[in-house]
């Protein structure tokens, strides 16, 4: 028994790796592609069936540049206890890891609806065991028992010589022979002798032994999930799997800066179909339970998600009928903001609002169209006076005088141009939006600006800036901030060109056009959220 046990010590354990097909997010048609080999990078196919042949094809290709199958090495579903290996006879003695019978094969295993390929060093035997198993490559045979004993256990004889060949150099030691100490290998295998144990009545026979030199079986780390246990014995091997990864995966997930509560849905949604199998195979109603809690989970996170990007639910209208529909249009909106923030030629909140209205006029080619009563439209005390500091600063260019435009009518509009936003062979100018989404953009923009609330509040132009800010600043559920933590206040005072101190008063204002609920300015943070009379005016971060 002593010589199996050490004969453990001189196998390894066969190779194995997985090649995975699994869907990129619910609702998409595209398919990611990964292998378990460390080297090996995913990547992303627009389709199942092109998924497939790439993972086919990254399967064959590790099969052609791997090595051939070892006659010597344990089989590599052992760390599953498998069901074919033979079991020991009794309580005191140890099952001998490779005694399933057969040749040591490459075996691919894979399941019958094709999302993953396994391959195994295993025995013919374990290989047969697997209704899906189709062996490509099988190992050379290795020395015989029956060989062994005809040496008479003796420690030196000869190593078997290869077919065609001479003798092997390295002693290569069946499941039977004898197993030497470490020095005594070691010096086996630099070429010196190995000293042969004295002769007595009592040392023709292999000595056991001892029990603390016996290599102690270790079960494999066992997985956890929503503090379950995975135990090593669950059946079918590729659900236990499943159950590890997804309790990985949720453990990365909760590890992450940012949330992501599309990814956080199709773990729920794996969880859900995972722990319903679970259920059918120990028949254990608490998984039941959770499956059930799973499935909530991701169907609430889910809609938590199509609410923060503006989308409905499948078979229901938008949740929110917004005026820009996308995250793309959302983004130009901020750019926009920012870029007047930035570049506004006159200080004052006045001077911000109509710099912010003209560039939207003008923004995709620098020129553009105005009339009369899209200045007086506006909040601006002296509108005149304000177009012509423009006109004189240069920022803004006219055909005609200031009050040839406020008194132009829609039928003869005036031409307008802005030279920091033409576009010229080195500049392409500061944005990236097309002819079609400027004057989705500039209505978007009087729409905030001339909300009919704040137009009967007689609110100035700090206050519409708020609006403007508060509207690009939401979630899709309206709350302040991304994750509705709040704006900061230094950020709005600068927008708005107010001192931080005004803010309360204007957030007071918006308060009571019904604007804003729930507001909450503190030291440094206004909270709140917005009201869901305005959400289609909102530009949601995503």
């Amino acid at each position: 028994m002593g010589v199996e046990a050490h004969a453990t010590n001189e196998r390894v354990t066969g190779r194995r790796w997985t090649v995975r097909l699994d869907p990129v997010g619910r609702g998409r048609a595209d398919v990611r592609v990964s292998c378990s080999r460390p080297a090996c990078a995913a990547q992303v196919l627009p389709s199942a069936a092109d998924g497939r042949t790439a993972a086919i094809a990254h399967l064959k290709a590790h099969l052609r540049a791997g090595p051939a199958p070892r006659p010597s090495v344990q089989c590599a579903c052992r760390a599953e206890e498998c069901h074919t290996h033979i079991r020991p006879a009794g309580p005191r003695e140890r099952p001998v890891p490779w005694r399933c019978g057969g040749a040591v094969v490459l075996a691919v295993i894979t399941d019958r609806e094709g999302r993953w390929w396994q391959v195994l060093e295993c025995c013919s035997r374990c290989a047969a065991a697997h209704p899906t198993a189709k062996v490509v490559a099988t190992a050379q045979a290795a020395e015989a028992p029956a060989q062994a004993r005809a040496d008479g256990f003796r420690a030196d004889a000869p190593a078997p010589a290869t077919p065609g060949g001479p003798a092997a150099t390295t002693p290569t030691f069946s499941a039977i022979s004898p197993h030497f100490s470490h020095s005594a290998t070691a010096a086996a295998a630099t070429g010196t002798a190995v000293p042969q144990q004295a002769s007595g009545p009592r040392s023709s026979a292999p000595r056991s032994a001892p029990r603390s030199a016996r290599p102690t079986r270790k079960r494999p780390p066992r997985g956890r999930i929503a503090q379950r246990l995975v135990p090593h014995d669950l059946r079918p091997v590729a659900l236990r799997d499943e159950l590890t990864e997804l309790g990985e995966l949720f453990r990365a997930y909760q590890a992450r800066t940012e949330p992501d509560l599309a990814v956080l849905a199709d773990l729920h949604a794996r969880k859900a179909e995972a722990f319903n199998a679970w259920a059918e195979v120990t028949a254990d109603t608490g998984l039941r339970l959770d499956a059930r809690r799973a499935e909530q989970a991701a169907a609430t996170a889910r809609l938590q998600h199509l609410h923060r990007i503006g989308q409905a639910p499948d078979g229901e209208g938008p949740a929110v009928v917004r005026l820009l529909t996308a995250p793309a249009q959302w983004n130009h909106a901020r750019a926009v903001l920012a870029h007047v923030a930035e570049n506004a030629p006159l200080p004052g909140a006045e001077a911000r609002l109509l710099v912010l209205m003209v560039t939207l006029r003008t923004a995709q080619s620098g020129v553009g169209n105005l009339v009369g009563q899209d200045i007086k439209g506006l909040p601006l005390q002296d509108p005149e006076h304000l177009v012509g500091q423009l006109v004189e600063s240069g920022w803004l260019g006219i055909s005609g005088t200031v009050e040839e435009l406020i008194a132009s009518r829609p039928e003869s509009p005036t031409r307008i141009s802005v030279p920091s936003l033409t576009p010229d062979e080195d500049d392409p100018g500061p944005f990236t939006f097309g002819r079609k989404l400027r004057p989705k953009l500039s209505g978007w923009a009087q729409r905030v600006v001339g909300e009919k609330k704040l137009r009967k509040g007689k609110t100035g132009a700090d206050v519409r800036l708020l609006a403007l800010a508060l509207a690009t600043g939401a979630d899709g559920e309206g709350r302040l901030g991304p994750g509705g933590e709040g704006i900061g206040l230094d950020a709005l005072a600068s927008w708005c060109t107010v001192d931080p101190g005004d803010l309360p008063d204007l957030v007071d204002r918006l308060t009571a056009a019904d604007w804003l609920a729930e507001a909450d300015v503190t030291g440094t943070l206004l909270t709140g959220r917005l009201t869901e009379r305005v959400l289609p005016l909102g530009c949601p971060l995503t």
